[in-house]
């Protein structure tokens, strides 16, 4: 039996943090940066899990979306041009520019049927951009939402990879008159956060499901999932609807009527 299986098991799980903090900073080209004497940036992340950024969000609620395809049009960009405006964003992107929501056409393989659909974050329950985040600035809230912390998100863009619904964009180019609400940095991965600043001060409902709702589509519905009695719950019970990408068994948070895949 070697040295290593002789250690007492509190050292070999202190090694093997050490070893994890260490390769998960390595693998974005930033092994030994210190944010402060003695505190790497691994370890500021696996702190603000606990008390930094989750804390406050209810884990009674999972806040999600609902989407009619049967009700959006091909050509409307109401629900991106909210989201652009609510957030900051270019109003005229290009193929750099940050994008937090973008319309898609899906095509149904056995009929050939052809749905408009918003396509955002999915705000999945197992978010595979969270686990392959080296310094836990990809990360889930009590309740749902899946964000990325700006100050300890290091542009490794592994999260950009490892989601399949490509929803997340790079910040490359310094970014001017910001929201003070929603704020972003170059160098930065970001995406659909669910309006997270509106929920947070009492808001009931997103930008790009009040424009929907405001022009008269009524394609999007915002609510909690886990609330039996809440307006998208409701729904969900009378509609059939799906998950893009069910097979990959995320539990996406958003969810699409009118298709079949």
């Amino acid at each position: 039996m070697s040295e290593h299986e002789h250690a007492p098991a509190a050292a070999r799980d202190a090694a093997k943090a050490t070893r994890r903090g260490f390769f998960g900073v390595a693998a974005a080209g930033l092994a030994g940066v210190m944010v402060a004497p003695g505190v790497r940036l691994i370890e500021v992340a696996r702190a603000a899990g606990a008390d930094g950024p989750t804390a406050g969000a209810n884990p009674k609620v999972r806040w999600g979306l609902l989407i009619d395809t049967t009700k959006c049009a091909s050509g409307c960009t109401d629900c991106v041009d909210a989201c652009n405006a609510e957030n900051g964003l270019d109003p005229r992107p290009t193929p750099t520019s940050a994008q937090w929501i973008r319309k898609v056409e899906i095509k149904e393989i056995k009929t050939g049927r052809v749905s408009s659909a918003p396509v955002m974050c999915q705000h999945c329950a197992s978010p595979p951009c969270v686990d392959v985040c080296p310094t836990g600035a990809s990360f889930k809230r009590a309740d749902g939402i899946v964000l990325v912390d700006r100050h300890i998100c290091i542009g490794c863009r592994y999260c950009m990879m490892a989601c399949p619904y490509k929803a997340r964009s790079f910040v490359h180019e310094p970014l001017t008159n910001q929201k003070p609400d929603v704020p972003r940095g170059k160098g930065c991965v970001e995406s659909c956060t669910l309006c997270v600043h509106r929920i947070d001060a009492g808001g009931t409902t997103t930008a790009c499901a009040e424009a929907c709702t405001k022009a008269g589509h009524g394609a999007i519905l915002f609510g909690d999932l886990n609330d039996p009695d809440s307006a998208i719950s409701k729904r969900l019970r009378e509609v059939a609807s799906v998950q893009l990408r069910a097979d990959l068994r995320l539990d996406p948070g958003v969810r699409y009527q009118g298709i079949t895949s």
